[in-house]
């Protein structure tokens, strides 16, 4: 079946009857968005003269770095109108990775003289939770706070954490494992009161939902091109004028000194691109995405028993349906669904081939044989209504197979233990 011209529409790259290689009727469903995006055709389409023709360098000062410069100070401006910023507080770096590494770093060591004490949840993304345990092997304290069983922080663990030398807080916008959107606002005003600056890692929320940095109330903001149809290798930090960050790499003065190196001009323009694209297509697209997750985390339980959905159920990423399947490895099901056509994750993309159970899980108090078999499907505007049908089909035979060779589902039926 092809999908829909309203997909092809909101996305403007339709993939029409998606076949498995090799076979002339397997379907193909892609649903690890979060992992990585298509381009859209518009994005390439801008991308393309900065591969070719237009190669100059934004430092240069003649003809051939001023088209360059140009443009990507027109996608400076595209990507501070996205999340309700301006242009000169936008710093382009090469990754979502690296932009959360330069405000916990950056921000930390800018501040250094007046404490030494950071704070994050539990659940942030490695790049976060990395960053700040390598703070604490240069003389900072760091501080996690805990989550509830659906992920969500609650503010008053933030201000209780806070003492008088805490210098940064971070907690994401939304976690991009399990979908949940953390109480962002409210925590903010408990870091202004304190006078204590605010980064959210917004990658898993730019370009997907509404994300403004003045209504949010944070100091510097984390996104990523990848998940919005954007390309890889590009991101950007927001950070408010007049809050004081160190560099990360020594080196030139592009980025306003912020952020050293030739900028990838051709992934900048098309994250530009692909910011004004999510600006104009954002509500038509979330309310595609927020039907067909609610089918998955509605019916695929009632397919399959003992299915667990992580995550908060109703305040979450509009593409995001997460679950933990009991008594099977979300690897080997991955496999399985793989050879089925149907592409999907096991947790964050950033730890998928480390065989372990998800950090975030754990931290929402999942026992790690069950986290062992997460699975997280994320959605793009051009799935349809017939992808999930094929899903929904093709997934209880999957886990049925892996569960007759489980000793864990074996136990269980016998005796009825070791479900949630």
């Amino acid at each position: 079946m092809k999908n829909g011209s309203a997909q092809c529409k909101m996305t403007g790259a339709c993939r029409g009857v998606r076949l498995h290689p090799g076979s002339d009727d397997m379907r193909r469903v892609y649903l690890d968005n979060a992992a990585a995006m298509p381009l859209l055709p518009e994005v390439t389409e801008a991308m393309l003269p900065y591969l070719g023709d237009v190669f100059g360098n934004p430092s240069s000062l003649h003809d051939w770095g001023d088209g360059a410069r140009e443009a990507m100070e027109a996608a400076r401006e595209q990507v501070a109108r996205l999340i309700g910023g301006n242009a000169g507080e936008v710093v382009f770096t090469g990754s979502g990775t690296e932009a959360n590494n330069l405000a916990v770093k950056g921000l930390a060591l800018a501040q250094q003289k007046k404490g030494k004490h950071v704070v994050v949840s539990a659940i942030e993304h490695f790049s976060v939770l990395h960053s700040a345990r390598t703070m604490a092997k240069r003389g900072f304290e760091v501080s996690e706070v805990p989550v509830d069983k659906h992920g969500v922080v609650d503010p008053d663990d933030v201000h209780r954490s806070l003492r008088e030398d805490t210098i940064l807080v971070s907690i994401m916008h939304a976690n991009g494992e399990v979908g949940t959107l953390e109480p962002t606002s409210e925590i903010s005003r408990i870091t202004r009161e304190r006078d204590v600056l605010f980064h959210t890692d917004a990658v898993a929320t730019t370009g997907t939902i509404p994300v403004d940095v003045r209504e949010l109330g944070v100091d510097a903001l984390s996104l990523a091109g990848n998940q919005f149809y954007g390309p890889k290798g590009v991101g950007a930090l927001w950070v408010r004028k007049g809050v004081r960050i160190m560099p990360l790499l020594d080196g030139g003065i592009q980025e306003r000194g912020r952020r050293a190196g030739t900028e990838n001009v051709p992934a900048i323009v098309g994250l530009g691109r692909a910011a004004e694209l999510a600006s104009d297509r954002m509500a038509e697209r979330m309310k595609h995405l927020s039907v067909l997750r609610n089918r998955l985390l509605k019916e695929l339980p009632e397919a399959i028993e003992q299915v667990i959905v992580t995550g908060h159920p109703r305040n979450r990423l509009p593409g995001h349906a997460s679950f933990c399947v009991e008594f099977i490895e979300g690897e080997a099901m991955l496999m399985l669904l793989n050879s089925k056509g149907i592409a999907v994750s096991s947790g964050s993309a950033c730890t998928s081939r480390a065989l372990k159970a998800s950090h975030v899980l754990i931290a929402m108090g999942l026992a790690h044989e069950i986290a062992q078999g997460s699975i997280l499907l994320t959605l793009a505007a051009d799935n349809s209504g017939q992808d999930i049908d094929y899903v929904l089909e093709a997934m209880p035979p999957v886990v049925d197979r892996l569960r007759q060779m489980s000793p864990l589902y074996d136990r269980y039926m016998k005796t009825g233990k070791g479900g949630s």
